[in-house]
């Protein structure tokens, strides 16, 4: 049978006295969830070696230390993809994932704007949002839907 205990709550912030380890410092990618999500497929296709390098390691062997390299390289990565979509697309990329902030992050909220920034990511980047294994016409391309 449990017992009753009072809940008790840390009065201070907590602050891990390990140091982290040197070899493991390098820049984040400094993106929220929304502009993270609103470039997620581009990120996928553009990154995709570096992507499947870093999984490939993480199956050998399943210390975090492991794959720290390939780590920084897929992250390096999604920076130089952010940087070039802040410089081709940054007006179109901003009000897909202001929409997606505003909608709890739901795509389907956000059909229009993610169409201009497709178009304006396509024509400027050359990079197609592909979802994996869809079948038929992706959700992306349909004029019509139910939540448009």
């Amino acid at each position: 049978m449990a017992t009753y205990r009072e809940a008790s709550l840390p009065t201070g912030k907590f602050i891990d006295p390990t140091p982290a380890p040197a070899e493991s410092a390098h820049p984040e990618v400094g993106a929220t969830s929304a502009p993270l999500k609103s470039a997620a497929f581009f990120i996928g296709a553009y990154c995709k070696d570096y992507n499947e390098d870093f999984m490939l390691c993480k199956n050998e062997n399943n210390d975090p230390a492991h794959c720290l390299k390939e780590g920084r390289k897929v992250t390096r990565c999604a920076m130089d993809l952010i940087t070039k979509l802040r410089e081709n697309c940054e007006k179109e990329w901003e009000a897909h994932y202001t929409c997606l902030e505003k909608h709890n992050q739901e795509y389907y909220a956000c059909r229009k704007p993610e169409r201009t920034l497709n178009e304006c990511v396509f024509s400027k980047l050359k990079l197609e949002k592909v979802i994996p294994e869809a079948s038929g016409t992706p959700i992306h391309l349909r004029e019509k839907t139910i939540y448009n």
